[in-house]
């Protein structure tokens, strides 16, 4: 697996190693605080196979193992929001770990819109299946770091960025600055809320590392996968907002390209799992999980 990490800039800053997925596209973080060597794992992948249904933690223990080679000890489990184009791993981390499993509380909300896509109506509790539910605005320690949680609705009504210093994690808002920002067709998702989300998050302190939720390389001629730049570089550089750009043109830019993009050949799987905190649906009499797909609904 592809990793790079970012060091600590000094007292109050944590430094981020990222793991690239190269199935779904996706980076996996930990985000380390080096005076007490205290972790926190962040939108961690659970491997999936659409062809076969079938899970593994591949990805997940690949993570692990560089929180045990490191020293490092499980603080946090967080997830930005319930994703659409992988499972998350965190019921399994949790129960590795013995860490809490955290998320936004807008996932409540998020769980009511799918449940009813799913004709599911109590499948879905954020409150059973989550260990913490973030509001906006709400702080909470990782070891001696603060970090704030910031809402950043548009890709989802309930994606949150937690803030560490000068380090932030913003999921699916911005990729990297020569791929511009993320999309915003999903339900519950407006570009004019994502667009509200990139400028909150540009009003960061221009030294902030901002750490993207996905890249998909090649992009122009770059090979390898990248995840980090500053508010600074996105201001400057970022392929959709670089030099400014109203919210009306950035509103058309956005639906413009998400009318011309696919679903995520996982997204049907992975919400009714995600939204259950990382885990399958219930098992059924024989002892085997199922998924159910709503036909012809998208």
């Amino acid at each position: 697996m592809f990793t790079r990490t970012s060091p600590s800039t000094g007292k109050g800053s944590p430094e981020v190693t990222g793991f690239y997925d190269p199935d779904t596209g996706s980076i996996m973080y930990v985000a380390t605080d080096p005076a007490t060597r205290k972790a926190a794992l962040i939108d961690v992948v659970l491997d999936f196979d659409p062809a076969h249904g079938r899970t593994r933690t591949d990805s997940a223990q690949e993570v692990l193992d560089f929180v045990k080679a490191q020293g490092l000890t499980v603080e946090w489990v967080l997830d930005t929001h319930p994703h659409a184009d992988h499972m998350m791993a965190s019921a399994w981390l949790k129960e590795q770990t013995g860490a809490p499993a955290a998320i936004g509380a807008k996932t409540r909300d998020i769980a009511k819109l799918w449940a009813d896509f799913y004709n599911l109506p109590d499948a879905f509790a954020a409150d059973r299946d989550f260990d913490r539910l973030f509001e906006d605005g709400e702080t909470f320690r990782l070891g001696s770091l603060d970090v704030q949680v910031m809402l950043s609705p548009g890709h989802t009504l309930g994606s949150i960025t937690y803030v560490m210093g000068d380090a932030a994690f913003v999921h699916d808002t911005f990729m990297h600055v020569d791929s511009g920002t993320s999309r915003a067709d999903f339900p519950g998702g407006t570009s004019k809320d994502l667009y509200a989300s990139l400028m909150a998050i540009l009003a960061l302190p221009d030294d902030t590392r901002l750490f993207v939720g996905h890249d998909y390389p090649p992009v122009g001629d770059r090979k390898d996968p990248a995840w980090e730049a500053t508010v600074a570089e996105h201001k400057a550089h970022n392929k959709h907002l670089g030099g400014g750009i109203s919210e009306e043109a950035y509103c058309k830019l956005r639906d413009d390209r998400d009318a011309t993009l696919a679903l995520p050949d996982r997204m049907l799987h992975a919400l009714q799992v995600n939204l259950r905190g990382g885990r399958l649906p219930p098992a059924e009499s024989d002892g085997r999980s199922y998924f159910k797909i709503p036909a012809n609904l998208f």
